[in-house]
């Protein structure tokens, strides 16, 4: 096993900081475009993420970590930003996403003894029986997962202009 809680938190900080470098200050056309019908763009994945912080990484955590034997995970709609209209700006979203999940660094922090808590369990409705290694490091792959997005979404923009070139750019060929 890989999973460790001090390199797992080092990758959770550096997302909110990576997505501002990437997306803050861009055009509408580059936050809005897509891989098609049914695809998020860069700005819908930042309303997910901060979906994601408020709802599910910590009330997860909570359950399996949850003294009174009730461990299972509350539910979790991870398309309920989609039926929302967000009106604040890119950089609004981006830094409301950087507290939260600062907040949530810190409650894990103060949660999580590796020592003890990694090999406890709780419930997903879809999985079943998941452990807190589980979970904390599908927290650290679901941060990595959307960066990859965004980035291939945008690339896949200027697919049509890159020419032979796309021979060469293996972003393009998924």
């Amino acid at each position: 096993m890989n999973f460790n809680l001090k390199e797992a938190i080092e990758v959770l900080e550096r997302t909110p900081k990576s997505l501002e470098s990437l997306l803050s200050g861009l055009s509408e056309s580059w936050l809005n475009c897509n891989e098609g019908e049914g695809t998020w763009n860069a700005s819908e994945v930042i309303d997910h993420l901060i979906e994601c912080e408020k709802t599910n990484w910590i009330p997860r955590l909570n359950c399996i970590l949850n003294k009174e034997g009730n461990n299972h995970f509350p539910p979790f709609d991870r398309f309920s930003h989609l039926n929302e209209k967000h009106e604040n700006s890119i950089e609004e979203r981006l830094l409301e996403f950087k507290n939260l999940r600062a907040e949530n660094i810190t409650k894990l922090q103060s949660l999580v003894d590796p020592e003890l808590h990694l090999e406890l369990e709780g419930i997903h409705p879809d999985l079943g029986t998941v452990k807190l290694r589980e979970l904390l490091s599908t927290f650290v792959v679901h941060d990595l997962t959307h960066i990859t997005q965004i980035a291939r979404v945008m690339a896949k923009r200027y697919k049509t202009d890159v020419g032979p070139w796309i021979a060469n750019l293996s972003v393009l060929k998924k």
